[in-house]
């Protein structure tokens, strides 16, 4: 980008692989083909050619960038400042605002580098939608955004269907995105629960992974539900700017979205039962312990009890002269210790495993 000329000249001198300020994808009624542009002083001409459909791709990370964004917005289009306020700005949550001649919306899309079932990132793409263009603007590079410009340059076909298909393809190519992460919950969900169960976890460790995906469930769930209230409102006929041939298509990505968050839901409450299943393995662990602990107490307490005794001090105490005294004292300690942990045994608070004699295997009820 050259940064001296003028703010309508932003043409293609970026470096190679670089993402540029501005892209205009346009599509004239009847071409086999869409151009490229990124002159932004072609815009007004292209806007009220009603025959066009064109896509303005805005891309910006500096501020600088984004007052020239800015600029492009409020004064190329004639955009509600407010909507552009919300366009430049970040961490805003999905939505989508209807104006008199064109919709505003905010969507989030993954962030595939470091997104994780622990980690979940997103990042916002903003957009308007006219009756015959449509703008989008992103501070991060999108997989989706790449993908459908590759389509279209390829193939007019989905700018020959207009504006509001155009921007389908887009919604639907970052709703797509949420699948594969989220079908990797159930695997860390399944690792995460026999680690639970596996007496060497540890159990500090266990319990910050289950916070960790905990809170990215949460996170999954907030965006999924607001992103997919804004696509049932695109889906129901509530814009003019999408017609009723594009709505079934909005529909579909609906439909995705709702597979999401009712993901989303169970494996909340999957997590919520491997909190549960964690602290009950814990409470269990320290009942062993303590029943262990009680245990030896209790074996200890009566060999204590002798031991003090024989070891008082009193001159006139029986069998002190005795020669085997000392022996039998300790054999009758050993005795008491096996007869106490036999009794222990018998009534299953020491050694519990499977009774001889019983199935270890449960009968399925069809066998019965």
């Amino acid at each position: 980008m050259n940064a001296g000329k003028d703010d309508n000249q932003w043409r293609l001198e970026t470096p190679a692989g670089a993402q540029r300020l501005i892209e205009i994808y346009v599509y004239r009624e009847g071409s086999e083909r869409v151009t490229l542009s990124t002159d932004v002083s072609e815009l007004p001409g292209l806007l009220n050619d009603p025959s066009l459909v064109v896509w303005v791709d805005l891309h910006a990370e500096t501020q600088e960038e984004k007052k020239r964004v800015e600029k492009i917005l409020l004064e190329q289009f004639k955009f509600h400042h407010l909507s552009v306020e919300d366009c430049i700005e970040t961490r805003n949550q999905p939505k989508v605002e209807a104006f008199p001649s064109y919709l505003y919306f905010i969507v989030h899309g993954i962030k595939p580098a470091i997104t994780s079932p622990v980690n979940f990132v997103t990042k916002e793409l903003d957009g308007y939608l006219g009756s015959n263009f449509v703008v989008t603007f992103h501070i991060e590079a999108f997989r989706s955004i790449s993908a459908v410009k590759q389509q279209i340059l390829s193939s007019p076909f989905i700018c020959q269907r207009g504006a509001a298909y155009l921007l389908h393809q887009i919604l639907d190519q970052v709703v797509d995105h949420y699948m594969p992460l989220v079908d990797e919950f159930d695997t860390v969900i399944e690792e995460i629960e026999t680690r639970v169960l596996d007496p060497r976890t540890n159990d500090s460790s266990v319990l910050e992974e289950i916070m960790d995906l905990r809170r990215s469930i949460a996170r999954l769930r907030r965006i999924a539900t607001r992103q997919r209230e804004v696509l049932y409102r695109m889906s129901h006929g509530e814009f003019p700017q999408i017609g009723e041939h594009v709505l079934p298509f909005f529909r579909d990505v609906h439909d995705h979205l709702l597979r999401v968050t009712d993901l989303s839901e169970n494996y909340r409450d999957l997590v919520a039962g491997l909190v549960e299943i964690h602290f009950s393995v814990v409470a269990n662990k320290t009942n062993d312990v303590m029943k262990t602990l009680a245990v030896v107490s209790a074996i200890i307490l009566p060999l204590s009890l002798i031991a003090g005794i024989y070891g008082m001090n009193f001159g006139n105490m029986p069998e002190l002269g005795y020669r085997y005294g000392y022996f039998l004292t300790l054999g009758a300690m050993v005795l008491l210790a096996s007869i106490l942990l036999v009794y222990f045994w018998r009534r299953g608070w020491i050694f519990q495993g499977e009774m001889p004699g019983k199935p270890t295997e449960n009968k399925d009820i069809d066998d019965l």
